[in-house]
């Protein structure tokens, strides 16, 4: 078996990593231009030819990328109407969201559908949000398949991995057949309480920015219950034979559809990135076997890679519990890069109006301000510095935080975070001298938000407008302004991301660091003593993160295995309070 150790950097066919997702949207709709095309400002909105229509509820899924051809292969007539495409393993942003939220509203309401994680919650809600202010009514249906990854009394809580093929395919239909927005939003939900999947994986992958495992398995070894994400599973055990995981994997999902002699069932088999068709049709044997010998029969089934997880070896399988009007909708028509069922006929794409108007979330940036407290050494101008440095150390620690993330979460936290700071220096480049500190949060949150979707993007952004709205009254700060701004993120972040202290999140190095720098305010402390003192708070938080197991997020799935790991998060937050704090007493000396 070929497993890739953490020195072994993978070999991958591709230019800059920084273009990676830019490129192969490129190539996927020159690859089938008949099919897709895109939409929007953003160059992340992937829209079916022959799919959006006036009066007809548009369907719009997305997530990251990493997992083709989820989600990008599913758009196309009788299916989903466009894609929000996101960087590796992180959600689009409200804005990408938005292009193909336009681009599919045909004035009878929008239903999004995303796997069921943090970064896509969070950005999906935002974006129906701005998408409500438009007039375009959406629902959200986050598909939660995976049996592992929660028990069924917190199936809320459960992940999204291959299940998202049946509920793309059963919510389309009913959209091509004309159901309104509740009758769409109800089939989709059907379907996602009749459909369970279980996953094992064999072997790592590794992300295109690294090129290293963003995980470590042993050769003899295999997880059963893996995420798409590299996301720990139920157990980690040796290898077994293919019959013996299938009746693992079969085993709790039968157990909770509830499956009865002469019910007909969907079968996915879905390969991770790197196990053949050899193997593959292997696992369907013994789920054919299964099922046959509890008296369901098969109605259709799919074997080959439907949802992966870039280079991963191993496979999931997912099963559809169905009724008559399920059964329907699955054997209706579409036709999209990655599923063909029955025959479409083919329709000239109409000329649709516009039916929106320039985002309400647009970001108005002023230039001058009256009447601010000029008092405090921290000017706009040394404010930008600080806010540049931290950009800068978050690139330099960029692979540490993605190797913290590797053993907790997805690998991928130091990559996003470099990327939404780099938006945030090159957005502060361009802002006017006299640019107050309110305006520079204001466009700090939107270049940050524009770069990232995974939950860093959410978090990030609405921590730097509750910091600016805290100082709005002020040109420059003084330490009792500091203390209000870092405040004002942290309560930000917890808004947001609706963590609490404890719940091993980057929350837990926030919170201390603004009550340490509020403390030394109101205790008369200059503004260097201040920032001084919400580092060591978050440098405590951070270090508590070690002992605590995590209630939040990808990683809570881990439970005790994630104790005496620090959280990412938490160590990215100490490294921007400290650069902050580094520049300042430079500036100020």
């Amino acid at each position: 078996m070929n497993v890739m150790t953490s020195k072994t950097r993978a070999k991958k066919l591709i230019n800059a990593p920084e273009d990676i997702i830019t490129e192969a949207i490129e190539g996927m709709v020159s690859a089938h231009p008949h099919l897709l095309r895109v939409e929007g400002a953003t160059g992340r909105a992937v829209v079916a030819q022959d799919g959006p229509r006036d009066d007809k509820v548009g369907i719009v899924i997305g997530g990251g990328s990493g997992h083709e051809p989820a989600f990008a292969g599913y758009v196309g007539r009788g299916l989903a109407d466009a894609a929000a495409v996101g960087n590796v393993f992180a959600s689009p942003s409200p804005e990408q969201i938005l292009d193909a939220t336009r681009a599919a509203n045909g004035g009878v309401g929008v239903v999004y559908l995303y796997g069921n994680y943090t970064g896509d919650v969070m950005n999906f809600d935002m974006a129906a949000e701005e998408a409500a202010g438009l007039g375009i009514e959406c629902r959200s249906v986050a598909v939660a398949d995976d049996i592992a990854s929660a028990p069924a009394a917190r199936a809320h809580e459960r992940r999204g991995i291959a299940g998202d093929f049946f509920v793309f395919k059963i919510a389309g239909a009913a959209a091509e057949a004309g159901r309104d927005l509740d009758g769409v939003e109800a089939a989709a939900r059907a379907a996602l309480a009749n459909t369970r999947s279980m996953g094992v994986a064999l072997t790592p992958c590794s992300l295109p920015q690294t090129g290293k495992p963003n995980f470590e398995i042993g050769e003899t070894e295999m997880e059963i219950g893996m995420g798409l994400h590299g996301e720990p599973g139920m157990r980690r055990g040796d290898m077994a034979q293919a019959d013996a995981v299938v009746d693992e994997l079969m085993a709790p999902i039968m157990a909770e559809l509830a499956f009865k002699a002469g019910d007909e069932v969907a079968v996915l088999v879905n390969g991770l990135g790197a196990t053949g068709l050899l193997e593959q049709y292997i696992l369907h044997r013994r789920v054919a076997a299964i099922l046959a010998e509890a008296g369901i029969r098969i109605h259709y089934s799919w074997v080959g890679e439907y949802a992966t997880s870039l280079e991963m070896a191993g496979a999931s399988v997912t099963l559809m519990k169905l009724d008559a009007d399920l059964k329907t909708l699955l054997d209706m028509p579409c036709r999209t890069a990655a599923l063909t069922v029955g025959d479409v006929t083919e329709r000239a794409r109409a000329s649709r109006p516009d039916r929106t108007v320039a985002a309400v979330f647009e970001k108005k940036v002023e230039t001058r301000e009256t009447h601010l407290a000029k008092d405090g050494p921290i000017t706009p101008t040394i404010f930008r510095a600080m806010v540049s440095l931290a950009g800068e150390r978050i690139g330099e620690e960029a692979e540490r935080l993605s190797a913290l993330d590797g053993v907790i979460g997805d690998g991928d936290h130091g990559i996003t975070m470099d990327i939404g700071w780099k938006a945030v220096r090159a957005a502060l480049a361009q802002s006017p001298a006299d640019e107050t500190i309110e305006t520079s949060c204001k466009r700090m949150a939107k270049a940050f938000l524009d770069a990232v979707g995974a939950s860093s993007g959410p978090l990030y952004a609405t921590a730097f407008l509750r910091a600016g709205t805290a100082v709005k009254d002020r040109l420059n700060l003084d330490a009792g302004a500091m203390a209000a701004w870092i405040g004002a993120a942290s309560d930000g972040v917890q808004e947001r991301g609706r963590a609490a202290p404890g719940d091993k999140t980057m929350v837990d190095a926030w919170v201390p660091a603004a009550e340490a720098a509020r403390a030394c305010a109101e205790a008369g402390d200059d503004v260097l003593a201040c920032l001084d003192a919400a580092c060591a708070g978050a440098e405590r938080g951070m270090n508590f993160t070690r002992d605590i197991e995590s209630k939040r997020g990808r990683s809570a799935k881990l439970g005790a295995r994630s104790v005496g790991h620090i959280d990412p998060g938490a160590a990215s937050t100490a490294v921007i309070l400290a650069a902050m704090r580094d520049a300042a007493r430079d500036l100020l000396a």
